[in-house]
């Protein structure tokens, strides 16, 4: 079999192709957006036409990949985890309608929030929509795990959640490739997809006598392992339950023991829920205790207690074993075994810290340079932010930004607090959010005269996650006057330091205004325009 070096994103992606993949649909999100640039780039999908455009946001890949499913085709959704929160209406419906053609929803989750706003763990919508959920310990698990999981989900027709973190996201290791699988024929549902509530309740209860079959598979999981220390003396004895990525940290922790302390542990490597209720209780029926390992929130923790009830000892994040907060780490996973990790290198010391800063000749700091001009003269004013490059303008030199909530809340934000009678109340958005999430928002502020005055930084691109396409491009100032803005108070300039005057006076003569106004700084993201330059160089040197 042939090998290949990938990220834990492009197995992902690959194992998704070689299963027969029709489509994917996503928003780029770190660290889930290798899998859609590594589909959109793969030589075996573009001959075999897989769908692989962006999408506006989460909600509307769910929707689409929902559709394809329909179909009878086989379908991938990719996001970070807070996308989730974006398609949750989607998502947990899917369930109730279940699918046609195998439809898997990959969440990237972020424990450290390296580059997100909270750790939320997506395990949790899991089991909320009540269908299966899987959890690669590493990059080969996932890329098998993908035919498997298409398999499963058309063979209990329901969606399938597979969820990643940053750390096998974004590291490589080698991975054994299979042959392709050829995609479905097209073969539309002849099922009932309409919840009526009639329908509804029906094929809620059928998705609830599924719950057996999942339960049997996860138990009867390849992904499943059992391994059982030598020692006859159970009640000395610790039982481990590792999850996912968590199995790589208990194992490179054990390897350090001499193999007399290796026979007093054993492990049930857990790669696929719901949770094996067999096998965890045979696990405590062996061990003396127990201690759950599992990147992200104390997810199986909580339901290892409810299986075992009070009388076993349960150890975790919630007791303080591991830490609550934070991604795992080879060293918090050996002091919870009571491994005596060896320093390989002393921390650094005397380091200044180096935040991370806009790009130089970025648009959004001539844009900033505007607003650090209003904000000197009115210490009154508050700039809402959101998600995106732009979100630097919170830190120095800019220091503009009062708030970042979630993508899109800049604008409603805004609003909210003009509506309480703040001045002047103005919202910082990038060309990607708005699309994602922010024309709704100006609507309600059009529909309300709210006396808001919103900056749409277009650079043309989605910078922040790599400059992919932004839905709107060259389409902004169409969506705003057909939200109804009146176009007196709607402006496109060019960012530059020579302009910053000249977008200072504009910003102030517009929160004069009591009723909506938008601006649009438009310029290229200097990274994308110097990716453009080389690759116009190339073909002409081709």
């Amino acid at each position: 079999m042939e090998k290949k070096l990938l990220l834990g994103d492009e197995a992902i992606a690959l194992g998704a192709i070689h299963a027969g993949l029709s489509g994917v649909y996503a928003y780029p999100g770190t660290p889930s957006t290798e899998i859609t640039e590594f589909i959109q780039k793969n030589p075996y999908a573009k001959e075999h036409r897989i769908r692989s455009r962006w999408c506006t946001n989460e909600k509307t890949a769910m929707e689409a990949a929902l559709g394809m499913s329909y179909a009878g085709k086989r379908a991938l959704v990719c996001m970070k985890h807070v996308g989730m929160n974006v398609c949750a209406d989607a998502f947990i419906n899917s369930a109730i309608t279940g699918v046609e053609g195998g439809l898997v929803v990959l969440a990237a989750d972020d424990p450290s929030m390296h580059s997100s706003q909270n750790e939320q763990d997506s395990r949790f919508y899991g089991k909320f929509a009540l269908i299966p959920i899987f959890e690669p310990s590493n990059q080969q698990e996932a890329y098998d795990m993908m035919q498997v999981a298409f398999d499963f989900s058309e063979a209990i027709k329901e969606p399938v959640l597979l969820r990643v973190v940053t750390r096998l996201a974004h590291s490589r290791a080698a991975v054994e490739i299979k042959e392709p699988r050829q995609q479905n024929a097209m073969h539309p549902s002849t099922d009932q997809w309409v919840l009526l509530p009639g329908i509804a309740k029906r094929k809620y209860a059928a998705l609830l006598d599924k719950q057996d079959q999942m339960l049997m598979s996860s138990n009867k999981s390849q992904f499943n392992v059992s391994e059982y220390g030598e020692s006859a003396d159970k009640e000395a004895k610790v039982g481990i339950v590792a999850c996912g990525i968590g199995y790589n940290y208990v194992k490179e922790a054990l390897s350090q023991l001499p193999k007399e302390k290796q026979a007093m542990f054993n492990i049930e490597k857990i790669s696929q829920y719901p949770l094996p209720e067999q096998r965890i209780q045979m696990l405590a029926k062996e061990s003396g205790k127990l201690l759950v390992v599992e990147d992200g929130q104390p997810v199986v923790e909580q339901d290892v207690k409810a299986i075992l009830g009070t009388g076993y000892i349960v150890t975790g994040r919630l007791t303080g074993a591991l830490p609550r907060t934070g991604e795992l780490t080879p060293d918090s996973v050996a002091a919870a075994l009571g491994v005596e990790a060896p320093q390989l290198m002393s921390p650094a010391k005397n380091l200044a810290g180096r935040p991370p800063q806009l790009c130089q000749g970025c648009g959004h700091r001539d844009v900033y340079g505007a607003l650090r001009e209003i904000i000197d003269e009115m210490p009154e004013a508050r700039v809402f932010g959101d998600i995106g490059c732009y979100t630097l303008g919170a830190l120095p030199p800019f220091k503009a930004l009062s708030s970042c909530v979630d993508m899109g809340a800049s604008i409603t934000m805004a609003k909210g607090a003009a509506d309480a009678g703040l001045r002047p109340a103005i919202a910082v958005i990038g060309d990607s959010t708005f699309t994602h999430s922010g024309m709704t928002g100006l609507l309600d502020a059009i529909n309300d005269n709210s006396a808001i005055t919103v900056i749409i930084s277009d650079n043309l691109t989605t910078g922040m996650t790599g400059g992919q396409d932004s839905a709107g491009t060259n389409k902004f100032e169409a969506i705003c006057l057909g939200l109804g803005m009146d176009p007196e108070h709607l402006h496109v300039v060019t960012p530059l330091p020579k302009n910053i005057p000249a977008i200072a006076q504009l910003i102030r003569d517009e929160i004069a205004y009591e009723g909506v106004s938008v601006i649009i700084p438009r310029r290229e993201c200097i990274q994308t325009a110097s990716r453009h330059a080389r690759e116009k160089a190339k073909m002409k040197k081709a």
